[in-house]
């Protein structure tokens, strides 16, 4: 059956590829029915990322049969972050759609998906119906993820689509992928969710299965979580810091001065303690106002950046 309305944005799916050689043929053809009747334009972009194995052979091979193909090649193995931003750099659409290679999401469901987007939200976050392996470490990641950043979000890592202007407001840095959301969200987008059937993978192993992603998971949690609440003011951090080292050097300075004039008696280690919580103090404070000149200046430089962006898709888009 066909959609009797038809949105007003074309639709790039972008799949980051590793070693995926068997499921490439069947995701294109999949891909291809689903076209057939979505409300949508579309076009796929495989970005094959270092694979050892005849990935890019199969996609180049599916894009002589199929005209809504696109793709591109990393030499060696650069992670999902570059491999999604590769893909960002290529794609021709206004939508976005992260999806996964290995057929655990159906290309069926990218228009359920991208539903959201037309009825107005800026990000349409994916939520996993069904079983599948290391589902309490997901669980706990996700119960962290939504405590920490504040979000309804039951699936940060899983497939999203999103508006164009959410990846080009935003930078990433190697395994930022995970926190699409997140970033979206401190940026006052926002942001839907739906749920999505996982299926079992019929080819190929899982890519992430190293227990090391736990600890390195956690400690991006936190590196993101400084940026969105403090790098944006930076004084406010650093400064609160610097306040409870100048408190409580005060309170010392006090106390090392009933001890000289009242108690007759000199402490100097007392007083190297009241220098050093002093001078930390000041230090943290000048780091904000340092933090500060560096965070105005990152901000011009993006303004800069959307707006070259909007020039040079204005051009193209007159060229076309």
């Amino acid at each position: 059956m066909t959609n009797e309305k038809n949105y007003n944005f074309i639709v790039s799916t972008i799949v980051p590829a590793m070693n995926e050689e068997g499921n490439i043929e069947e995701f294109c053809r999949l891909y291809s029915e689903m076209l057939k009747t979505a409300p949508f334009k579309g076009e796929l972009v495989y970005i094959d990322d270092g694979s050892t194995d005849n990935t890019l052979q199969k996609i180049k091979e599916a894009a002589q049969k199929y005209d809504f193909i696109r793709f591109a090649s990393h030499q060696h193995n650069r992670g999902l972050t570059e491999a999604l931003q590769t893909g960002f750099a290529i794609a021709r659409g206004d939508v976005f759609v992260f999806y996964p290679a290995d057929l655990q999401f159906l290309p069926e469901d990218i228009p359920v998906l991208v539903k959201p987007i037309s009825e107005g939200a800026d990000m349409s976050a994916g939520w996993k119906q069904g079983k599948y392996k290391k589902k309490l470490v997901s669980s706990i990641y996700n119960f962290l993820s939504r405590k920490i950043f504040g979000l309804k979000v039951h699936d940060l890592n899983s497939c999203k689509a999103f508006r164009r202007e959410v990846v080009e407001r935003i930078y990433l840095r190697k395994d930022w992928h995970r926190y699409l959301i997140v970033l979206a969200a401190s940026e006052g987008y926002s942001i839907d969710e739906v749920k999505i059937p996982l299926y079992n993978r019929s080819w190929g192993e899982s890519k992430f299965q190293s227990m090391w992603r736990i600890p390195i998971g956690v400690l991006d949690m936190l590196a993101v979580q400084f940026q969105v609440r403090f790098l944006k003011k930076p004084l406010m951090f650093f400064g609160s810091l610097g306040s409870i080292f100048f408190f409580l050097g005060f309170l010392l300075g006090l106390w090392a001065v009933y001890l000289k004039y009242w108690q007759n008696e000199t402490q100097l280690p007392l007083l190297y303690l009241v220098v050093l919580l002093v001078g930390l103090g000041f230090g943290l404070f000048l780091m904000g106002f340092m933090a500060e000149g560096q965070t105005a200046i990152k901000e011009e430089v993006s303004d800069m950046r959307r707006k070259l962006q909007k020039f040079t898709d204005q051009k193209d888009k007159g060229n076309s």
